[in-house]
């Protein structure tokens, strides 16, 4: 009788263990569930323009490449004035507020007010475009130095012109030190995960690169300058 009992309860132990087994596999199972809920349904990642050599990069690396082409577009963007600074230059920041930090838009909202307190804006038509020779290729380590694995400064060497009307009024030759930081918390409105902190320190005026002596060629004339750039 007893080894009778015993069977029983050896079966009832198994079953017992059997039942702890899966709800620990329940528990588990909810738990991957979750998980996978919350994971992100889709990834930035960052390629870099040449890849004839082939790229491996850690998902959430942002290659220096990359900041300096969205650094120079966006900025590009926000110092464009197809017909009118003084409607155009707030209509930019509004564009591209996501991809400014608080502080930068705050900051350029009040270079609006100051250039539109002095005059520069009515009527201006204004664009930048890179110095040819001074592009990312031409020096990738001193246009864009790796501040952290979410920060960096990005230098541009841009000519910036302004018109009234049909008249030329400006042509400035500007450096600009514009820091770059990871800003990955709005993905619909800004793909690239990053955000414009505006000036490291105060543009530059620069000079243009020397042209090569040619007795057949006479001397360029100087650019126009004006006062801000």
């Amino acid at each position: 009788m007893s080894r009778f009992k015993n069977e029983v309860m050896h079966l009832q132990a198994h079953v017992k263990t059997l039942r702890l087994g899966s709800a620990a596999l329940f528990v588990v199972a909810l738990l991957l569930g979750v998980g996978w809920w919350n994971a992100p349904k889709s990834l930035t990642i960052h390629v870099p323009p040449d890849l004839r050599s082939g790229s491996t990069r850690k998902w959430w690396d942002v290659p220096p490449e990359s900041v300096y082409a969205f650094t120079f577009y966006i900025w590009q963007q926000a110092q464009r004035w197809p017909t009118n600074g003084e409607e155009d230059y707030p209509r930019n920041l509004n564009a591209l507020s996501a991809y400014l930090t608080p502080s930068c838009r705050a900051f350029l909202q009040q270079d609006y007010v100051y250039r539109r307190g002095n005059g520069e804006l009515r009527q201006r038509v204004r664009g930048i475009y890179e110095i040819p020779g001074r592009g990312y290729g031409d020096d990738p380590l001193a246009r864009v130095r790796v501040v952290s694995a979410n920060n960096w400064i990005v230098t541009l060497d841009v000519s910036a012109d302004e018109y009234l009307g049909s008249e030329q009024v400006k042509r400035a030759l500007v450096r600009y030190a514009l820091k770059v930081a990871r800003m990955d918390v709005d993905p619909e409105r800004n793909p690239f995960g990053l955000a414009l902190d505006c000036y490291a320190h105060a543009p530059q005026r620069i000079d243009p690169a020397p042209a090569p002596a040619s007795v057949s060629q006479p001397p360029a004339a100087n650019p126009l300058q004006g006062g801000t750039p």
